[in-house]
């Protein structure tokens, strides 16, 4: 009979997960019951968020359990159903865990149109990633038409929608990137106007040199120094949509926090953070107009995939936290 391999967590990780934090297990495949399909995993999602996932404590969302199947956000083709709405041989995406078979009631599945998009697609730009680029931007940044807006983590999965959605509403786009090469990409190939490389710039005299007016929106996601640089040179009414905090994921002391927060004070701006789950009722919005875009070539997407099982997951997790991405990190663990 054939078996599922599945990665689970084994404990809890201090600092960076290593192997012991994981457990690779067998079982064999099941069988969907009334209702139900069962879904062949094809790519897994790779997400900063998964580290916050692992930690104990209140979040926007329960941490992984000791001894369950890793969470992860996964496209992969119907094998059998038990369920109305889907057949065999549909391409779906949701929440199916880091295993090559899952079984599913149906809540949260949402086929996709692989003549529209390639499936890795459906996990970054018209995914999670995307959509919390859009709705971060457009809705908690309340972006006008030709603001200054800067992003962090610029070459990553969200931060390369948010400057090019930044650019098709005629904004000036400056990136915060790891990297001369990262850089280069944002400005020469995604359009950005300028980018900041933080392991060997200036910052702080990279802000003021491509934003002398200020930076009406800064989308975080990174925290830590570059949050509080960006935070030294807000415009008047500037708005921060904090999306997440990939410097501080694996500290083992405390945080760092904003020190100069005062200046949301001195410049009446307003500092937001947000989850994507919190625009559920508007996906459908965001990834229409995202594809329209798309198709009409003003928005590009990118994956970045790395190819092997189920079993390379954890080390190729680790890729994410040593800024080794260009854009959306996507596993393939199975053939199409």
């Amino acid at each position: 009979m054939a078996t599922n391999t599945q990665v689970r967590l084994a404990s809890r990780p201090s600092g960076l997960p290593q192997d012991s934090n994981w457990e690779i297990t067998s079982e064999d495949v099941p069988t969907p019951g009334d209702g139900e399909l069962l879904v062949r995993v094809l790519y897994l999602s790779l997400d900063p968020a998964m580290r916050g996932w692992m930690n104990e404590g209140r979040s926007y969302i329960p941490p992984v359990g000791i001894g369950e199947v890793m969470r992860a956000g996964a496209v992969g083709v119907v094998e059998a159903s038990n369920n109305a709405k889907f057949s065999v041989g549909d391409h779906v995406s949701g929440t199916f865990g880091v295993q090559e078979y899952a079984v599913s009631d149906g809540s949260g599945v949402v086929k996709v149109d692989i003549s529209a998009a390639s499936l890795p697609t459906y996990l970054g730009t018209l995914g999670m990633p995307g959509l919390t680029a859009y709705f971060g931007l457009l809705e908690v940044g309340a972006l006008k038409d030709g603001e200054t807006v800067v992003v962090s983590g610029a070459a990553g999965a969200v931060g390369t929608v948010v400057g090019q959605i930044a650019k098709i509403k005629g904004c000036t786009v400056i990136g915060i990137a790891g990297g001369a090469e990262k850089c280069r990409w944002l400005v020469e190939e995604l359009g950005f106007d300028a980018a900041i490389d933080y392991k060997n710039d200036d910052v702080r005299k990279g802000l003021k040199q491509h934003a002398p007016k200020g930076v009406d929106v800064y989308f975080d996601n990174v925290g830590g120094e570059i949050l509080d640089a960006v935070l030294g040179r807000l415009a008047m009414g500037a708005r921060i949509a904090i999306c997440g905090a990939i410097s501080q994921y694996n500290a083992q002391g405390e945080l760092r926090g904003p020190s100069n927060y005062m200046n949301l004070l001195v410049f009446r701006a307003r500092m937001q953070g947000f989850v994507v789950f919190d625009f559920a009722s508007r996906y459908s919005e965001g990834v229409e107009q995202m594809a329209a875009w798309m198709s009409e070539g003003k928005l590009a997407a990118h994956e970045d995939v790395a190819k092997g099982t189920v079993k390379d997951f954890p080390a190729t997790l680790l890729r994410l936290f040593r800024g080794e991405n260009l854009g959306k990190l996507v596993l393939k663990v199975a053939a199409e």
